[in-house]
């Protein structure tokens, strides 16, 4: 029944209008964020999951950094032991220059003369072999001469990498000359001077050697454990931000399509309401 009181068709198309405003402008909102969840009303489950997803794949992006740290600061101990190793090189060379019936022990005192300053350079590379002023070789590091330092690769607290640096060797826990040759007499008190104490340096050389190659070994171990980490984790990263896309990631084609939907009912809207208005004037020519 017609009225001028209460324009019933004006209402329903204000009240269509309002809808089909907040749609086109919820699409815009997706569109202009590429979001698909933009509030929480659009889909409160899909946010909950998308926001963990997010917070893992962060998590992840930091356990890549963590794991090439890691591996930075396995391979910046081995650069030291790798001069180590030169050196018991030359150690055992001057050993066995000794050891030649040739020299007298005037001229092994020269020779033992470079030997006590080679012994004295590995104390120097291993106090020097440092990372972010942390000494990793002479157990002097108040972090890694402490014990284990354990490296977080991962998105749990479980997730992790535990690195003793003391324990490299199973026989030397620093690699100072005076730790060196563990079971026989301690490189740091060796010398070449003559030719029995040549004897005792050539075999306390070796020994450093086999500990000081163990050391090595155990580090490329680990720096191998750390590369595959790291791949692992790049690998569980990109499959999270797969996930991640397809929760929240908005489909721009469909978006777009119920944007121009909507756009099309606002402008029907519009029409249908400046028509319910113009009913009651319509109406009111009846009384002239």
């Amino acid at each position: 029944m017609p009225t001028v009181t209460t324009n019933t068709a004006a209402n329903s198309a204000l009240r269509f209008l309002n809808l089909n405003s907040t749609k086109s402008g919820s699409s815009i909102s997706k569109l202009a964020s590429g979001s698909r969840i933009v509030n929480a009303s659009d889909d409160a489950a899909g946010l909950a999951i998308g926001t963990r997803l997010r917070a893992d794949s962060n998590v992840l992006q930091q356990a890549s950094i963590n794991s090439a740290q890691g591996a930075s600061v396995m391979q910046v101990g081995d650069g030291g032991l790798a001069r180590i190793s030169d050196v018991l090189q030359r150690l055992k060379a001057l050993a066995a220059a000794s050891l030649s019936g040739v020299p007298t022990d005037t001229e092994r005192g020269f020779i033992n003369a470079e030997y006590a300053q080679l012994i004295t350079e590995i104390n120097g590379i291993a106090a020097s072999t440092r990372f972010n002023g942390e000494s990793l070789l002479d157990g002097t590091g108040a972090q890694f001469g402490a014990g284990a330092v354990d490296f977080f690769v991962g998105v749990t607290t479980a997730d992790i990498i535990s690195v003793d640096i003391s324990s490299l060797s199973s026989t030397a826990s620093n690699f100072t000359a005076a730790n060196l040759a563990t079971g026989g007499t301690a490189l740091g008190s060796t010398s070449v001077s003559t030719s029995a104490n040549a004897s005792v340096a050539m075999a306390s050389v070796d020994l450093a050697i086999n500990e000081v190659s163990e050391a090595r070994a155990n580090i490329g171990s680990i720096v191998s454990r750390f590369e595959f980490r790291q791949q692992q984790v790049a690998t569980s990263k990109e499959n999270i931000d797969a996930a991640l896309s397809s929760v929240m990631d908005v489909d721009l084609a469909a978006e777009q399509s119920r944007l121009v939907s909507s756009q099309v009912l606002v402008q029907a809207s519009v029409s249908a309401l400046s028509q319910a208005n113009q009913l009651p004037q319509t109406l009111l020519s009846l009384l002239q």
